[in-house]
């Protein structure tokens, strides 16, 4: 009986493009293509064979007339890259050995022989025609042709003999060929042979200038898998091949993921973001547009706005497109900076559209705020002596490690949004290490070194002993930390930041209450938060959130939830235009205010504390959908168009200082690619632990922290600053910030006094009563 066709998925090692435009089946034993839009059926030949089809290759059997010409020329694109390779390597082989010894092993690491197949011409390897076996022994390589025919593979699909199978798949990259004399075919690198890899990637990482936080890349480990796969031999990608086909199927692929975004636009909306660059450059300025979402952040393009920042009706225009190229119906908000001309394009942006809402940046909002309470005389003079302590010890690898190693690899720096908040972060990180500190500066390494000869060696020790110190440290931590909390949240990667900002900031001002004890002390700092947070002008949607959060909602006052429900009619009459869906809100709110049906069960009711708001609406409001969605939208947002605090790596500028028409779209291809990749490896980072603090790309935050005082004259010692090889352990349990927010929100006063502030337009300078 003759077998039949059974389709065969395409898996995940068939990397050639060719395998995206044809059908794979399986014939008894063999594979068999069909193309995708002839629809012929070739039955041998492999996969080079339907990429000569597609690329209309004469001479190689028939060519397909009904492919795309976008696609055939692409197709041949690739064709021709690979013919390029193979005479490159060609002739660097002939110029060369015939084969060049990997480093040898020491005797005790000598490795069991093993037989590897290598094929696919298409991934850069030799033909099946004249596949090598490589033997690898001892850590050398020696290549002795293999003889089968071409015939062999294409008739058997495999072929056996006395000592096992060989694997003859022709896109397999490495076949294992099993011998009786060998246990173990699959072997994990040795530590000669790694540090080999390691020392090429560092001399290339050093020869064209990288930053060394490119090892952090998400894409480095599965280059070097892809290498390794290749075997010996594998050619690098040419300049034109970086230039042409591989940007422009970097730019075909990240262009699909960002349109795969619109059906969780529609979903739960979302929100523009724009961040605003400025260059040395004769004075350039470039706006990146982003778009926010639960699931994503997404980078649309950038745009060289020198120009246009000064005249708010050309900024509206250009606000205006993008939110168009987004989608009108999707836009909740469009998130920007406070300056007057964005205040005069939102305004007209709103006004253009009624169902969507410009926003200043929470963000910035909060900057202004911690760089006000930074002016202290008397938390400027305890940062300064802190950053004496930190000074010191970035600048002399010895103490460096000395540090690293009673930290257990911590660092006592701690880079964040702004040199602002990087002050206060900092100050929490170093009082949350102080026990460590203490025990370095009364340690045998530390009173035999001979910094602790120096002046600015025993002033370090002497701060560090010194409890009024570490007073005011607990001083500043407890009066800007709530703050800093409410920043993290702003400008959260992990989750949405729109339900919990309202009740973050609540709470922030409540602690300075609850610490201050008087009220003339505490309305000193109050005043200053309400000033800097009433410019936001955006309270109606923080207030929706707020209300919209099962988490704070039941456990508020009534006066407060009487406060948020006027924020929350003024968003429903905004975001909902439609008047009929409108008229329904009201039993639905009924519904959710009085905890009935669902919204009162049991599981609902836990479930408040332990779901993000967004899933406990979708999980438990089936039966008020209208509220339901409004609330999904609502809580699915961002409060800060600064999501990610380390896009500065991408060179954006670059794009405009070009004045080559050609050069300038190459340019903003590869930003559009780089920044979606930044993007995409943020979303799996937990933060900026993994980052050396003396990197120039945290230097514009971390510079007085790390910068060489004046008083420093020795040498820095020994060049290898960081040879603490110690797994980091984290010695402060690593907390959620909107876990500990508590709830009941019963406080008046501290919404009076926003009032009061909000319709006196009150501003009182902030001063040092509080803490002398």
């Amino acid at each position: 009986m003759e077998p039949e066709l059974e389709p065969v998925a395409l898996t995940p090692q068939k990397q050639d493009n060719a395998w995206k435009h044809c059908e794979i089946y399986k014939y008894g034993d063999r594979l068999q293509m069909r193309c995708l839009y002839c629809r012929k059926m070739f039955k041998g030949g492999g996969i080079t064979r339907v990429k000569e089809h597609l690329a209309g290759i004469k001479g190689q059997g028939v060519i397909c007339d009904q492919v795309p010409e976008d696609v055939r020329l692409f197709l041949r694109q690739c064709i021709e890259g690979t013919v390029r390779r193979q005479r490159k390597r060609r002739h660097s082989t002939s110029a060369e050995p015939e084969s060049l010894p990997l480093p040898a092993l020491p005797p005790c690491e000598a490795e069991p022989m093993m037989m590897v197949v290598q094929s696919d011409v298409n991934n850069g390897f030799t033909s099946p025609e004249s596949t090598d076996v490589v033997v690898q022994n001892e850590g050398r390589t020696k290549q002795r042709p293999y003889r089968r025919k071409k015939a062999a593979f294409l008739e058997n699909g495999s072929s056996s003999n006395n000592n096992g199978l060989i694997g003859t798949d022709m896109d397999t990259n490495l076949v294992p060929v099993a011998i009786s004399s060998v246990k173990n075919i699959v072997h994990p690198a040795s530590k000669d042979r790694e540090n080999a890899v390691h020392m090429a990637v560092g001399r290339f990482l050093f020869g064209i200038g990288a930053d060394f936080d490119a090892v952090n890349s998400a894409n480095l480990q599965p280059m070097i898998d892809a290498i390794a796969s290749g075997g010996y031999g594998v050619s690098a990608p040419t300049h034109d091949d970086l230039r042409g086909w591989i940007l422009k199927s970097c730019v075909e692929e990240t262009t699909r993921e960002v349109e795969d975004c619109k059906a969780m636009w529609k979903r739960t909306g979302c929100s523009v973001l724009v961040e605003e660059l400025s260059s040395d450059h004769k004075g350039l300025k470039v706006l990146n547009f982003l778009v926010y979402c639960p699931e994503k952040t997404v980078f649309l393009r950038s745009v060289d706005a020198s120009e246009i920042l000064s005249c708010p009706d050309k900024l509206f225009e250009l606000l205006r497109d993008v939110v168009e190229e987004v989608g009108s119906t999707h836009v909740v908000q469009v998130i920007t900076k406070s300056d007057d001309h964005y205040a005069a394009a939102g305004k007209k942006l709103m006004g253009e559209y009624g169902s969507l809402y410009w926003v200043p940046c929470a963000a910035h909002c909060l900057d202004n705020m911690l760089d006000e309470f930074g002016k202290l005389g008397w938390i400027s003079e305890t940062i300064e002596r802190a950053r004496a302590i930190t000074r010191f010890i970035y600048n002399r690898s010895d103490v460096l490690n000395m540090m690293l190693k009673f930290t257990c690899g911590n660092d006592i720096v701690d880079p964040f949004f702004s040199a602002s908040a990087t002050c206060f972060a900092t100050l929490g990180r170093i009082a949350e290490l102080k026990s460590n500190l203490q025990a370095m500066v009364t340690s045998p390494e530390w009173n035999e070194s001979v910094y602790l000869k120096e002046a600015s060696g025993l002033a370090m020790t002497a701060t560090i002993d010194d409890e009024a110190f570490w007073k005011a440290v607990a001083m500043v931590n407890d009066l800007v930390g709530p703050l800093l909390r409410v920043l993290k949240i702003a400008c959260s990667e992990k989750r949405p930041g729109m339900g919990y900002v309202y009740a973050a900031l609540y709470r922030a001002k409540e602690a300075i209450k609850r610490d201050l004890v008087n009220k003339e002390d505490y309305m000193v700092y109050w005043r200053t938060i309400d000033q800097w947070w009433e410019q936001q002008q955006h309270v109606q949607l923080y207030g929706a959130g707020f209300f919209l959060n099962p988490k704070f909602f039941y456990t508020a006052s009534e006066e407060m939830r009487g406060e948020m429900v006027q924020f929350l009619v003024d968003c429903i009459e905004r975001l909902v235009p439609d008047k009929d869906i409108q008229d329904k809100f009201s039993k639905e709110l009924n519904s959710y205010k009085n905890a009935l049906g669902v919204f009162g069960r049991n599981l609902a009711i836990r479930a408040r504390d332990t779901m993000l708001p967004a899933e406990w609406w979708s999980t438990y409001g089936e039966s008020c959908l209208n509220l339901s969605r409004f609330a999904i939208r609502i809580l699915s947002q961002t409060c800060s168009s600064s999501v990610g605090c380390r896009r500065n790596l991408i060179p954006v500028e670059q794009i405009y200082q070009s004045k080559n028409s050609i050069e300038q779209k190459r340019l903003s291809d590869l930003v559009f690619v780089q920044y979606n990749m930044r993007l995409k490896q943020l979303e799996s980072e937990s933060g900026d632990e993994t980052l050396d603090p003396l990197s120039h790309s945290r230097m514009d935050v971390l510079k007085e922290w790390v910068s060489r005082d004046e008083a420093c004259v020795e040498e820095n010692g020994s060049s290898d600053w960081k040879s603490l090889e110690s797994v980091k352990r984290s010695l402060v349990p690593v907390m959620d910030e909107t876990d500990n927010l508590g709830s009941g929100f019963d406080d008046p006063e501290i919404f009076k006094v926003e009032k009061e502030v909000r319709d006196e337009g009150y501003f009182t300078n902030t001063s040092e009563k509080a803490f002398t």
